[in-house]
Formats: structure tokens, C-alpha cells, sequence
């Protein structure tokens, strides 16, 4: 109660110790609270500046939020009077930002909004920094009511990075001038997107351009307050450009900068740089210029002591990788990856896992490298690597032997993993027959070799081997008593593991009473995998979350390969999308169809075969034969299913497309009881294509046997953006009769579009960019189906363009970014889907930096709706 009284004292002294007092030894829930406020209150309504500045300081050591309410409508008054000194201003800056923390509602919005903003325009600079930091804060909770702070903010870092040292001498450290404000301007910038005003643009740019020229210039003092000045203003510039992402000549500079920081002696800047640098990969401008310095950084990585600088590295090479110089990181982390700490092992293995899947163009270097990871840090790979890894090669039939032949090799080593036994008990039990062949990997060869690791492996390891095992009995019959003694052996029939035990029991029954039709037919060779996220990169999303988000959007701005899925193949052909890295919707895949089997339909992943019944040519075949149902509107937004069928054949499609390459594989399905001959698809010459899209089909065999299927692979490269359809024209002699049809092909511009992630801020400052006269696309039409929204984001999402979840103010509407990847160029693209259901209408806006992209973009989403 003494420091209480001390506060109403008119002696400095008194009430210097009485605040002092309940500044440390009083807590915000004391109840002394309340008695102290009126107190404080008196001291912010005198006159006397050192008094209001005890009371500020006071009020913000404690912070409470009864003296947010209490106090709230005093503070603003004080920090914006005119009659206010500068160092009161300071002090109630700061004292409203403590507040603002504990209590966003203290401070009201309206008038007292703009008198905020121009404290920027101050005269003292003590309290431009104080505001600076104020409505930092403010501009994270409202961005658009402070939005007016960006040109004061511009203007105010012109003018100090324009100064010399001499002129903010009592502002100016180690012949730096203001460089805390300067970061903290640079911070408040990169709250905004690019400002639209012309003007405030470029005064922005020559702002960080002077910056990067004082960078270059000779150290003024040797002292290292100067430098660490000097880089902390040059870093935050660097996030600047990085942030705005406009301009190419900045980016490139910086990352020059960043480059020369590479090789400095100073641990924190090699650090640093890398960091930023990592940022600057994202780029479409500058990746090129960040992977000049490749070399810089796997030395680093091999050289320098500090474990963190390491671990950037690491997140530096895994943001350049692309599909020109994957292989050469890819075999850098590997060699690192052997003498790496402990503490960056797993994250490494997942890394090296994901880049080696999305690169691969040869699948046979993507299975060396991950049984290389199992040999070199099995303890470090986690059952999705290499479940993923069988995922794979089950799916693809031209790595299956080579992959059986490189896991039998790795298990010779005499010390050997057991999670490379695991992947091997899974491949040779899988597909061990293909290389029985050769004598030195015989059936009885591979059961010896596996069962020498059957009593060092865990009890999980040993269940997954009793299944090869018993695979086995029906690929080898001839070694089917050796393996049913092994089942019959005491420590797989009374093994303290229920799992063993019931697993030996069941095989050894199986293979004992079951026919050698039943044991091929339960024990048959194992299914396609479905198509599926990668549970790899969903690991290292929740370890890493922005470095990974960060190489996504650099994939999607640069045109890089895109990701690859595991799908189920139809008719068992080979699929190269591997790894789901995008947020397109999973479907079943059409169903096999072999030779000799009852020849049914391919499913119909779409539903109902017949929406519209489209007329095609036909000659000597009753009327109707060729009337069908016409899907080619459907696999617009979908890259399988049937796009063709009448009663002579089935037409499934299966599309992949990797930037501004695409692969079509046609399955041909001959549903009647008689061969098919003259079978000869072709892709006739279209003068509008020309220059634009380029087809190269694989010649078929002309006979399609009864009840048969064959497939058939066009490659496509799309040279610039085109606006119209490619035909097939397929022709047959069917019962002595010629039949011919003309079949439009589902290869449309929205399929090399890849999708970029934004928030709302950077998709409409772009949008603003793209306001140029012909790059907008609009159309107002009437809905042709039922407005559902769920139906229309998958339509949307299937449409290769990202969906950008809470980006319009309006939750109703849809919008979304991309680039569509030519040779020739990259097209950004970005739309804005505003349905209204009253009026069961829609209003579509697309822009993009080519006109004519715009038009035909806009052209086939109305289509779809």
C-alpha cells in the first residue's frame, strides 16, 4: 500500500520508486490493480511529460487487460496530439502496442487509423520507429483498413537509404544510417503485395537497388557493428524482393549477393545466405541463378563444421533439383548422407526418397538409389519409403526384373538391413520368377539366401517372409518340400508370436490340401496399386512444412516436372505417374482386359455411358453401330476412362502430361467374336495445329484378335497454346466390311496447365498485373447442370488449374492459379468462378499474360458448366 500512496507524490523520486515498486513486484491478476489505475490515470492526464512517461511505462510492464479497458482511450489521444513530445509519442506507441497484445479491441478503428499511419511522415525518427512497430502489428490483423501506410513507408525508407551517414548523425550506427527503422520499414513492405501505384513502385525498386549497391561497396569500418549493420538491412531487402517477386534484374542481384556469403568466414552470414537463397529457389526468375552456385553449396555441405549451416544445405539443394541436374544432388546427399549427423538423417532419407521418385525418368536409378538409402541409413527409412518403393515397382512391368535382380544382389551382403530383407521378401516373392532363370538365383538359391536372414529379423520382418514363402510354393513347385518343412518347423508352428504361428499353420494347410488352380488363384501375383498421395512427402510436409510448401510453388512458377502418381494401369500397361504431389482427385482406373477373357466393357469411371449420342461415319455396318455415347467433355477434366464404344470396339484413354509433354496410351478392345482387321488408327494433319502441338503415334499391329486389347502411345508437345481439338480417325475391316470413325482426343490446353498455391494478397496483386487490355476473357452464361458446389470444385480441381481455398472476400466464389507450360513460353493464368444460384448463372473472368490463352481457358471452363 506504500508504493500505491508513493504514486500520488509530486516528487519524482517518490513516484519514480512507487512505479518502480509495482512495476516488479505486482503481477496483472494482483488486486492492488485496481487501486493503481486511477492513479496512473491522474499521471497521464497531468501535464508533466516525465510523469506520463512512468505511467506509460508502468501500464506496460503489466499489461493487463483491465488497464487495456481502463486505459485504452487515453493512450491513442496522447500518441497522435499535436501538443504531444516526441518522447511521450515513443513511449505510447510502444505502451498501445503491449496493450494491442493482450486486448486487439483497445484500440479503435476510424479516424484514429489514419492519424496512426502519418506518424511515418514524422519528424523525429524515435518515433517513427516506435509507429513503425505499432502498425506492424495493426497491419497483420487489418491489412486493407492500413493499407495507406505502403507509400508513407516507401517514401520514408527513400529518404534514409538515400541519405549519407552525416546526414541522421544521431540516428546513424557505425556509419549506417537508421538501420533498425530501415528493417523494420522493409518488414512492414512485406506485409503488402506490389504496390499499383506506378510511381510507388519504382521508388521502391531504386530504394532496393540502392541498398544492394551500398552492399557492394567497401566496409566504411572494420569493426564488426558496421557489417552486422549493413548485411541485417541487405537480408531484409533481399526477403523484400523475394516477397514482391517482380523483379527479375533484383532478384538475380540478390541472389549474386547471396552467392558471395556462401564462402564467408562468418558462420551466421553462410547461414543466413543459404536461407535466403533456399526463398529465392521458389522463384521463377532466379532458380537458374541459384543453381549457379550448386558447386558453393555441396562444398559446404561437405566441408563446414556447423551442423545447422549443413542442414540448409541440404534445404538448398532439395529446392534447386530439378530434372536437369537431379541425378548429380541426388548422388551428393547420398555420399553426405553417409557421414551426416544423426539429427538430419531422417529428414535427408525422405528428401533423397522424394526427389529420386519425382525426377526419375529412368525407373531402374530410382530403385538403385533407395535401396543405396536402405544400405547406407536403414535405421533412417521409414516403412513409406519403402513401402512406396513396392508400390512402384509393382506398378511399372519394365522395372520389376531389374528390380528382383538389384534387391537379390543387395541381400548377398553380409551385413544387411532388415528393411532391405523386408523390400526383398516382398520383390522376390512378387517377382522372383524372373529371374529364376539364371542359376545363380535359382528358386532355391533365393529361399536360402532369404531364410539365412529368416532368425535375425523381428517378429514383423519373419510374418512378411512365411507370405514369400508361400508364394513360392506356387511360383517353384519344385522346391515346395523344402519350403512346407521350413512352415513345419517348431519355430514358425509353436512361435510365441500369434502372428507367425497362425500365418505357418494357414500356409502350410493351404499348400497342403489346396489344388494347384486354387493355390495360383489365392496366391496370384499381387495388384496394382491405386493411385494415392505419397505418404513420403506428407512426412516430410508436417517436418518441414514451409520448405516444402516453397519447392512446391518454385515447381509450379518455374515448370519443372510436375509430380508423378501411382495408378492402377489399364490393361496392365505401364504407368509413370508415381508420386501424387498435387491436389487433384483420386479415381478408380479402368480395369484390365487379357486376351482370351469375356470382353466387357472398361469401366466407365465417369457413371452413365451416354449423356449425348454423337453420329459417326460408317460403312457397311447396320445403322446405329456407330452411335455412341460421346465422353470427350468429361476427360476435359479427367485423365482416364472410356472416351469411346460402340458394338465393335471399346476406346479407353489413360494421359500423363510433365510440363509441356504429354503421353496419351489409347486401349483398343475388340468386343466381338471375330478378329478385326486393317485396324489402322491415325492422326490426320490439322493446318490449325501447326507450330502449336506436335503428335508422334506408335504404330499397332492391324489384327486385333476376338476378345482382345491393345494399346497404343501418342506423345505430345505443346509448343505454344492452341484452341483447337486433335481427331483420330480409325478405320477397320470388320466381317469383310470397311468401318471408319472419327474420334475427337481429349488433348486440350487446361491439360499442360500446372497449378500454383497463393494466399489472397498475392493472387490479387497479380490479378492487378494482369489488367492489360486483352488479357482478360469474360463470360456470363446460364448454368447447363445443377449448381452444386462440392461437383463443381472437383470439376474445377480436375481442370489442372490449383483452387484457392479462402482467397474471395465472397466464400461463394471459386479462384484459381496457373501456369500453362509451351516450349515456348510460360503462360500465367489465374480466374475468378462467381456462381449465382438465384439466377442459376455464372460469371467467369480469366486473365493471363497471353490473350488468346485467356480466351480459350475461358472457353473450356464454360463448357463444363
Amino acid at each position: 500500500m506504500e508504493a500505491v500512496n508513493l504514486l500520488s507524490s509530486n516528487k519524482y523520486t517518490e513516484k519514480q520508486i512507487g512505479y518502480l515498486f509495482i512495476s516488479v513486484l505486482i503481477s496483472e491478476e494482483s488486486d492492488l490493480i485496481k487501486l493503481i489505475m486511477q492513479a496512473i490515470k491522474n499521471d497521464l492526464n497531468s501535464r508533466n511529460p516525465v510523469y506520463i512517461c512512468l505511467a506509460l511505462q508502468c501500464i506496460s510492464n503489466i499489461g493487463s487487460k483491465e488497464m487495456a479497458e481502463y486505459l485504452g482511450s487515453d493512450i491513442p489521444r496522447l500518441l497522435v496530439s499535436g501538443d504531444t513530445i516526441d518522447s511521450v509519442k515513443q513511449s505510447a506507441a510502444l505502451c498501445l502496442l503491449r496493450l494491442y497484445r493482450t486486448n486487439p479491441e483497445v484500440l479503435p478503428s476510424g479516424e484514429w487509423t489514419s492519424r496512426i499511419i502519418h506518424l511515418l511522415n514524422d519528424q523525429h525518427l524515435g518515433v517513427v520507429t516506435a509507429a513503425n512497430s505499432l502498425i506492424d502489428a495493426l497491419v497483420k490483423k487489418s491489412p486493407e483498413e492500413y493499407k495507406a501506410c505502403v507509400p508513407l513507408a516507401v517514401s520514408r525508407l527513400s529518404r534514409i537509404v538515400s541519405s549519407t551517414y552525416t546526414d541522421l548523425q544521431d540516428y546513424t550506427y557505425y556509419f549506417v544510417p537508421a538501420p533498425w527503422l530501415c528493417v523494420k520499414l522493409l518488414r512492414l513492405l512485406q506485409n503488402y503485395p506490389p504496390p499499383d501505384d506506378p510511381s510507388v513502385r519504382s521508388r521502391l525498386n531504386e530504394c532496393l537497388e540502392t541498398i544492394l549497391n551500398k552492399a557492394q561497396e567497401p566496409p566504411k569500418s572494420k569493426k564488426v557493428q558496421h557489417s552486422n549493420a549493413k548485411n541485417a538491412v541487405l537480408f531484409e531487402a533481399i526477403s523484400l524482393i523475394i516477397h514482391l517477386d517482380i523483379e527479375p534484374n533484383l532478384l538475380v542481384r540478390g541472389c549474386n549477393q547471396l552467392g558471395q556469403f556462401l564462402s564467408h568466414r562468418e558462420t551466421n552470414l553462410r547461414y543466413l545466405a543459404l536461407e535466403s537463397m533456399c526463398l529465392l529457389a521458389t522463384s521463377e526468375f532466379s532458380h537458374d541463378a541459384v543453381k549457379k552456385h550448386q558447386e558453393t553449396v555441396v562444398n559446404a555441405l561437405k566441408n563446414e563444421r556447423d551442423v545447422s549451416v549443413r542442414q540448409r544445405a541440404v534445404d538448398l539443394l532439395y529446392a534447386v533439383c530439378d530434372r536437369s541436374n537431379a541425378e548429380e544432388i541426388v548422388a551428393e546427399m547420398l555420399n553426405y548422407l553417409e557421414t551426416a549427423d544423426y539429427s538430419i538423417r531422417e529428414e535427408m532419407v525422405l528428401k533423397v526418397a522424394i526427389l529420386a521418385e519425382k525426377y526419375a525418368v529412368d525407373y531402374t536409378w530410382y530403385v538403385d538409389v533407395i535401396l543405396n538409402l536402405i544400405r547406407i541409413a536403414g535405421d533412417y527409412v521409414s516403412e513409406e519409403v519403402w513401402y512406396r518403393v513396392i508400390q512402384i515397382v509393382v506398378n511399372r512391368e519394365d522395372v520389376q526384373g531389374y528390380a528382383a535382380k538389384t534387391v537379390f544382389e543387395a541381400l548377398q551382403a553380409p551385413a544387411c538391413h532388415e528393411n532391405m530383407v523386408k523390400v526383398g521378401g516382398y520383390i522376390l516373392g512378387e517377382f522372383g520368377n524372373l529371374i529364376a532363370g539364371d542359376p545363380r538365383s535359382s528358386p532355391i538359391v533365393q529361399f536360402q539366401l532369404l531364410h539365412s536372414k529368416y532368425h535375425l529379423c523381428s517378429p514383423g520382418t519373419r510374418s512378411l517372409l512365411l507370405s514369400t514363402y508361400v508364394k513360392y510354393i506356387n511360383l517353384f513347385p519344385e522346391i515346395k518340400s523344402q519350403l512346407q518343412e521350413t512352415l513345419y518347423s517348431d519355430t514358425n508352428l509353436r512361435s510365441s508370436d500369434v502372428e507367425i504361428q497362425q500365418r505357418a499353420v494357414e500356409y502350410l494347410k493351404l499348400s497342403s490340401v489346396a489344388s494347384p488352380d486354387v493355390l495360383a488363384t489365392v496366391l496370384e501375383e499381387m495388384p496394382h496399386f491405386p493411385e494415392r498421395e505419397s505418404s513420403i512427402l506428407a512426412k516430410l510436409k508436417k517436418k518441414k512444412p514451409n520448405l516444402e510448401e516453397a519447392a512446391t510453388v518454385r515447381e509450379s512458377r518455374h515448370g519443372t516436372m510436375p509430380p508423378m502418381q501411382i495408378q492402377t494401369p489399364v490393361g496392365g500397361a505401364v504407368s509413370d505417374d508415381l508420386l501424387n504431389l498435387g491436389s487433384s482427385p483420386t479415381s478408380p482406373q479402368a480395369p484390365a482386359m487379357t486376351n482370351g477373357s469375356a470382353p466387357d466393357s472398361l469401366l466407365d469411371i465417369f457413371g452413365s455411358h451416354a449423356s449425348t449420342m454423337a453420329n459417326m461415319v460408317s460403312n457397311g455396318v447396320v445403322p446405329g453401330t456407330f452411335a455412341t455415347a460421346d465422353n470427350f467433355d468429361k476427360l476435359v477434366t479427367k485423365n482416364s476412362g472410356v472416351l469411346f464404344e460402340n458394338d465393335l470396339i471399346q476406346l479407353g484413354i489413360r494421359c500423363e502430361y510433365h510440363g509441356s509433354q504429354g503421353r496419351i496410351t489409347l486401349f483398343y478392345g475388340n468386343k466381338t467374336s471375330t478378329a478385326l482387321q486393317a485396324f489402322l488408327p491415325e492422326l490426320p494433319n490439322h493446318a490449325a495445329l501447326a507450330g502449336k502441338l506436335t503428335m508422334e503415334m506408335q504404330p499397332i499391329d492391324s489384327f486385333v484378335a476376338s476378345g482382345a486389347q491393345v494399346q497404343q502411345t501418342i506423345s505430345v508437345t505443346c509448343i505454344t497454346d492452341f484452341d483447337h481439338v486433335p481427331r483420330l480417325h480409325l478405320q477397320l475391316v470388320y466381317s469383310g466390311a470397311q468401318q471408319r470413325v472419327e474420334i475427337r482426343l481429349p488433348i486440350t490446353l487446361n491439360k499442360f496447365v500446372l497449378g500454383v498455391e497463393m494466399d489472397s494478397n498475392t493472387f490479387f496483386g497479380r490479378w492487378k498485373n494482369l489488367g492489360n487490355p486483352g488479357q482478360e476473357a469474360q463470360k456470363i452464361f446460364k448454368a447447363k447442370y445443377a449448381m452444386d458446389t462440392e461437383l463443381a470444385k472437383q470439376k474445377l480441381l480436375g481442370f489442372g488449374i490449383s483452387l484457392l481455398e479462402r482467397v474471395d472476400p465472397n466464400p461463394d466464389n471459386f479462384c484459381g492459379a496457373g501456369i500453362i507450360q509451351t516450349v515456348s513460353m510460360q503462360i500465367g493464368v489465374l480466374y475468378r468462378f462467381e456462381p449465382n444460384k438465384q439466377a442459376q448463372m455464372y460469371r467467369l473472368t480469366v486473365r493471363a499474360s497471353k490473350d488468346t490463352a485467356a480466351q480459350r481457358i475461358c472457353e473450356l471452363m464454360e463448357e463444363q458448366f
